[in-house]
């Protein structure tokens, strides 16, 4: 997985409702709550926009976020939560995950931060890697 971009996105071996289904699962294995998961597809089919499947998935785990909501200052960070994780099928028929690097994000904040978002960031990685092998 290329960790040098703010996005990430690595190509699934399932489809999306699949793909979807594993990373849940691996993110409650790794001790990580699933808040929500938005379907934009069924979203947008609401306004009258027809799009391929679409699903944002919300992961949180509160070691890392209550350590980066605990102080004051430092919850500037929470426009970032919960990480999302994206699955979505693009006009190759294939399924595709991103997720934004965290880690890559973290050098630009205070330090009483960065070691939680760096440690959110690279679980993050983890769940994915586990479903995409």
């Amino acid at each position: 997985m290329n960790k040098n971009r703010l996005i990430i996105e690595q190509l699934s071996p399932y489809d999306v409702a699949t793909t979807v289904e594993k990373l849940i699962e691996a993110a409650i294995k790794m001790e990580w709550q699933n808040p929500a998961t938005h379907d934009l597809q069924e979203s947008l089919a609401k306004s009258g926009k027809e799009v391929k499947p679409v699903k944002v998935i919300e992961i949180c785990k509160p070691e890392y976020s209550g350590k980066m909501l605990e102080m004051s200052d430092e919850r500037i960070v929470s426009v970032m939560m919960p990480c999302r994780i994206s699955v979505y099928e693009k006009v190759d028929g294939k399924t595709y995950i991103s997720l934004l690097n965290m880690e890559a994000m973290a050098a630009e904040m205070p330090s009483s931060i960065a070691e939680a978002v760096k440690g959110a960031s690279e679980e993050s990685f983890e769940i994915v890697k586990s479903v995409i092998g």
